[in-house]
């Protein structure tokens, strides 16, 4: 495993960390409890020492699952959790990120998870019916109070990063990172030229940057690859395809699976100081884990930006 200093925090993390959206059941994964806890050890003993969750991921039941997960381990893994957003019935996402939810939330995520502190206490989705610097302010109370070690912001711009960051100690940026989605970019770039320590997620692009689809699928309602990610639909999905070939060109020659390409494309990258994915199987961490035993070239990289470049006009 690889480890970067993150940012400002001082701690050092995995440069790939364990992402959690997919779990929890309610409208997410269905397998079995034990299996879930299984592929989160699979990533702790490859080597990564941090762990993503929130309350909007199952209604608080994958932040159930992390703390069965990490009891009993003599090195605990960094924990990050959100606030500010719950799942009100499955698909249904209720933000609200008032000084009395926020306080109120941290404390049902401590109480999930068997805490006594949470390492870093994000803000999920900012709010627009409250105000920023009440929602900042109630998460830097938590900090002073010892609920909280660190706190951050998820999927803000730099804009409002800035803006978050004259209301509380700002320390981490959490944000969508990939090679079909490079929106975030500059960012990212901004928070790592300020110090803020950056964790992105969406590293696989829900999947396809790991080669399993190769067709053009229509999916059902509901379903987050034919609505939530505009890479599954045309001509979007065209265009991946094509990236895939380059990225099949390097796994072959590397002796790897794709998937591994795309990890460490995003984990090398300067500004990212750790991609968050998600493992379905003790199996798939192991893969995952597996891709900070190489890395990736010079020329390499410089293709693949090409590439994706490419792909994203």
């Amino acid at each position: 495993m690889r480890y970067k200093t993150f940012g400002k925090t001082g701690l050092r993390v995995s440069a790939i960390g364990a992402g959690t959206w997919g779990m929890g059941g309610n409208g997410w994964d269905t397998r079995d409890r034990a299996d879930l806890i299984a592929s989160l050890h699979a990533m702790i003993d490859g080597g990564v020492n941090l762990i993503d969750t929130a309350p909007a991921y199952g209604r608080g039941m994958a932040e159930e699952i992390v703390g069965e997960a990490i009891r009993g381990l003599r090195d605990k893994p960094i924990i990050t959790t959100k606030c500010g957003m719950n799942i009100d019935k499955p698909g249904f996402a209720v933000k609200k990120a008032t000084r009395g939810e926020v306080i109120r939330g941290c404390e049902g995520s401590l109480r999930r998870m068997r805490l006594e502190r949470i390492d870093i206490l994000l803000l999920h989705w900012p709010d627009e019916n409250t105000p920023l610097r009440e929602t900042m302010e109630a998460m830097q109370h938590l900090k002073d109070r010892g609920k909280v070690r660190f706190i951050g912001v998820s999927n803000l711009p730099a804009a409002k990063m800035e803006e978050a960051s004259r209301y509380a100690e700002v320390a981490v940026t959490q944000l969508p990172y990939s090679m079909v989605d490079r929106s975030a970019e500059p960012d990212i770039a901004w928070a790592h030229g300020n110090g803020i320590a950056a964790m992105t997620y969406g590293s696989m692009g829900a999947g396809i940057l790991a080669g399993g689809t190769r067709k053009y699928t229509e999916y059902a309602k509901g379903d987050v690859r034919g609505g939530f990610y505009g890479f599954y639909r045309e001509p979007m999905f065209s265009k991946v395809m094509t990236l895939l070939e380059g990225m099949d060109a390097i796994a072959e020659r590397r002796g790897v699976p794709v998937a591994q390409v795309a990890v460490n494309w995003a984990a090398q990258k300067e500004y990212v100081h750790t991609a968050l994915v998600g493992a379905r199987t003790v199996a798939h961490a192991q893969d995952i884990c597996s891709a900070m035993r190489w890395t990736l070239t010079d020329d390499e990289m410089r293709l693949l930006d090409e590439e994706t470049n490419r792909v994203l006009r």
